[in-house]
């Protein structure tokens, strides 16, 4: 399969230059809907979106996408019909070169579809089920009907004899479309080379989920003492997060104490303590776009060595920062933090997400993906409108604290702008005795 640069479409049908994109301007004001500001367009987004999907499928040799990722269900197709359905491989979604989205969705999901969603085509949209990840055996015949059902609309839309780009799918379902002589290629690098340039309406979204942290990380500071314990604050921050409008909390992780070396990578029953360090990353999606977003605190009071501990991840962390620009390689970028040996570990797999940089959107990871294990020998060059989170972890000397940060930047032409904003640059000690 053959991939070439992704043009940035503009909504009259032009094409974007930097000078036009403001990204340094890009704010979160705020989700409701008013006429004296202009703020997240829905419609703009969306034909965007669709867009640069078409882009970036007319740029290979495929004649179709077929997508079951629900990242690609909706930046395709504009549905979302809430996170259950995230891992049931039920819905999905076909578009061929030239033609415009098939929806297939859970039972009267669709008909909602139909009366609520005119941006699709109504005869487009129709119920689908293929089985609920094998509960309903193959031999049912589910899956052989599907199968049918796209090799029918790729012939009436002149695709049929063009490889099929699919993101991930069933054994069962594979083997049908290969039954009909189709052949099935990776379609998930051609969404995500779509999905990597945001548009300003991503970007806004993307700033608005930054916004609720921000204010759940004030909570947190506040509550943040000896007596609570990991899971109660996982919970405060989960209520505050949906009270705030959180479609998806996906993950809270809330690490204390002997806990943070090495980083579990997710919370428990842990009683916090006077002098402990603490760190928490919090994974939510606000209208889809997510958040990757840590900081460390200490409780109460801190020492010298998970100061420096600190001071050393904030240093990794602001070297990286200082050179996001257009044009950077992420080799570069990986260069500057320390090698997986220098922290504790024996290589470079064993250290992998400590050191760490990935694309976030509608996806938590997304291009690129900046790491010592890939970046040196693979490098991606940074493009003006990606959206990426850059993260550090530093293990103390006292061999049971550690400290991790994470900011999350947009790449503008001028640089790297921050708009993760909740105050980092100093070990931040919760409720100093």
């Amino acid at each position: 399969m053959q991939r070439v640069a992704v043009p940035v479409p503009l909504m009259d049908g032009g094409r974007e230059g930097p000078q036009d994109r403001h990204l340094e301007k890009i704010g979160a004001p705020g989700p409701m809907t008013v006429d004296f500001e202009e703020r997240v367009d829905p419609a703009r987004l969306r034909a965007y979106r669709l867009e640069r999907t078409k882009s970036a499928l007319a740029a290979t040799d495929l004649g179709a996408l077929l997508v079951f990722d629900h990242n690609n269900i909706r930046y395709i197709s504009g549905t979302h019909i809430g996170e259950w359905a995230r891992d049931k491989m039920t819905r999905y979604v076909l578009l061929t070169r030239g033609g415009e989205p098939h929806v297939w969705d859970f039972g009267s999901a669709a008909k909602h579809h139909r009366l609520y969603a005119p941006w699709l085509k109504p005869e487009n949209v129709n119920g689908g089920m293929i089985g609920l990840r094998g509960a309903v055996a193959p031999e049912a015949g589910l899956v052989a009907a599907a199968a049918a059902e796209i090799h029918d609309i790729l012939v009436r839309e002149g695709v049929a004899d063009m490889p099929l780009g699919v993101d991930i799918v069933e054994p069962p379902l594979m083997y049908e479309l290969q039954r009909h002589q189709i052949q099935v290629h990776d379609g998930q690098q051609v969404m995500l080379d779509a999905r990597q340039i945001k548009s300003n309406d991503e970007l806004m979204l993307l700033n608005q989920a930054a916004a609720m942290v921000d204010g759940v990380y004030q909570m947190i500071a506040e509550k943040l003492k000896p007596g609570i314990r990991e899971n109660e604050l996982v919970g405060l921050a989960s209520k505050m997060l949906y009270d705030l409008g959180s479609d998806h909390v996906e993950a809270i992780n809330a690490v204390s104490g002997e806990r943070t070396s090495p980083h579990p990578h997710v919370f428990s029953d842990r009683l916090i303590r006077p002098g402990d360090q603490a760190f928490f990353d919090i994974i939510q999606s606000f209208v889809g776009y997510r958040t990757c977003y840590y900081r460390t605190f200490n409780v109460g009071l801190a020492n010298d060595k998970q100061r420096d501990a600190y001071k050393k991840a904030r240093g990794w962390i602001d070297d990286a920062i200082a050179l996001v620009k257009p044009g950077v390689g992420t080799d570069q970028i990986a260069l500057v933090w320390p090698k997986a040996e220098d922290f504790g570990f024996e290589n470079e797999m064993a250290a992998f997400g400590l050191q760490f940089g990935h694309g976030v959107g509608m996806g938590l990871h997304e291009r690129p993906i900046i790491s010592r294990l890939n970046s040196l020998k693979n490098p991606v060059e940074l493009q003006e409108g990606m959206f990426i989170a850059l993260e550090t972890y530093c293990p103390a000397s006292d061999g049971v604290s550690a400290a991790r940060i994470e900011e999350e930047v947009i790449v503008t032409a001028h640089g790297a702008k921050v708009v993760t904003l909740f105050p980092a640059q100093d070990l931040f000690v919760a409720n100093a005795y």
